[in-house]
C-alpha cells in the first residue's frame, strides 16, 4: 500500500503566522505518525498579491520550524492548463456561465434586493450572487465576452447539485459545531460560486480540488475556517470524477480578542517571534503542540 499523502498549501501573500505554524506542524506530525509523505504547495494564483519574497520566507520559516517536505514544490501559477482543463469539463456539462457585473454592481444589486428583506448569505457571510447573468442568451454572452468586458465564470449551483445528490465527507477532525464522522455536504449554501475570472483561469475552489487529486492527497488537514467550503469541494470532486479524500479540520489559533489571525498581525508572525528569541519548541508550545 502506498504511504498516505499530506500537504501544506500556503499563499505567498504575506508572512506566516502562528496559525500557519499550527497547520504546517499538524500536517508534518500526521505524515510522521503514519509513515506518509508531506508535500508543500504554493497557492500563488493571485498575481496581484503574491510576491517572491513571501514565497522565500515560507521556505525559511518552515525549515526553521523543523518541517521538511518533498520536492519539487508545486506552484499553482505553473499549472494553469490543468485548471483550464477542469473548467472546460464543467463547461461541457453546461454548468458554467459568465457573469459581467462588477463588485460594486453586485453590492448595489444586493442592496436593492434587501429592500424586500434580508438577502441570503454564504457560510462566510458574503451575499449570494444576485445577478441575472444565467438567463442571458448564448449570443448575448458571446457578444459581451467578445467586447472585452470583464467577467467571472460562475458555477450553476442548482444544475450542479442536480447532478450530484446525497454528498457527504468523512470528517476525522472536528467542525466548528463539533461535527465529526460522516458530514452531509450542502454546497447550495454557497450559491453560484466563482470558478475563474477573465484574467485568472481558476479560483481557490477549483484549483484546490484539482491539485489534491493530481497529487494524490488522501487526508486534508486544514483549519476550521475551510470546513464549510468542503461542501463545494466535494461537489466539484464528483462533477470532475475525482477521488474523495478524508478531511481533518482543526481549531484555529486566535489572538487575545478571539479573532482569527491575519498575515498583518506582527505579534503572531513567525519572523517577529523568531527575532524576539522564541525557539521552534516554543512555537509548538504556543500553539498547543508541545
Amino acid at each position: 500500500m502506498a504511504p498516505p499523502v499530506f500537504r501544506f498549501a500556503p499563499s505567498p501573500n504575506g508572512y506566516l503566522h502562528l496559525g500557519h505554524a499550527y497547520s504546517g506542524l499538524m500536517n508534518f506530525d500526521r505524515a510522521r505518525e503514519t509513515g506518509g509523505r508531506l508535500l508543500l504547495r504554493i497557492e500563488d494564483i493571485d498575481a496581484t498579491r503574491c510576491r517572491p519574497e513571501f514565497e522565500a520566507a515560507i521556505y525559511e520559516d518552515l525549515a526553521w520550524l523543523g518541517i521538511d517536505w518533498e520536492t519539487p514544490v508545486r506552484r499553482q501559477s505553473e499549472h494553469l492548463a490543468a485548471y483550464r482543463a477542469a473548467l472546460d469539463k464543467l463547461s461541457a456539462l453546461g454548468l458554467v456561465y459568465p457573469a459581467f457585473e462588477s463588485r460594486a454592481e453586485i453590492a448595489k444589486l444586493v442592496s436593492l434586493r434587501e429592500t424586500n428583506g434580508p438577502w441570503p448569505r454564504d457560510p462566510d457571510g458574503a451575499p449570494l450572487y444576485p445577478g441575472e447573468a444565467k438567463s442571458l442568451s448564448a449570443p448575448e454572452r458571446d457578444r459581451l465576452v467578445a467586447s472585452g468586458m470583464p467577467y467571472a465564470l460562475r458555477l450553476d449551483m442548482m444544475a450542479a447539485c442536480q447532478r450530484a445528490t446525497g454528498l457527504t465527507w468523512n470528517e476525522l477532525g472536528e467542525g466548528p459545531d463539533g461535527e465529526r464522522g460522516t458530514v452531509p455536504a450542502r454546497p447550495e449554501a454557497w450559491g453560484d460560486v466563482i470558478l475563474a475570472r477573465k484574467e485568472t483561469p481558476t479560483s481557490y475552489h477549483l484549483s484546490v480540488v484539482v491539485d489534491d487529486a493530481l497529487q494524490g492527497v488522501g487526508e486534508i488537514v486544514r483549519g476550521q475556517d475551510l470546513f464549510h467550503a468542503t461542501s463545494v469541494h466535494r461537489l466539484l470532486q464528483v462533477l470532475l470524477g475525482l477521488g474523495e479524500p478524508a478531511y481533518r479540520h482543526h481549531r484555529l489559533i486566535r489572538d487575545g480578542e478571539g479573532r482569527k489571525l491575519s498575515k498583518s498581525s506582527r505579534s503572531t508572525g513567525l519572523r517577529a517571534l523568531r527575532a524576539a528569541g522564541i525557539t521552534p519548541a516554543g512555537i509548538r508550545q504556543l500553539v498547543g503542540l508541545g
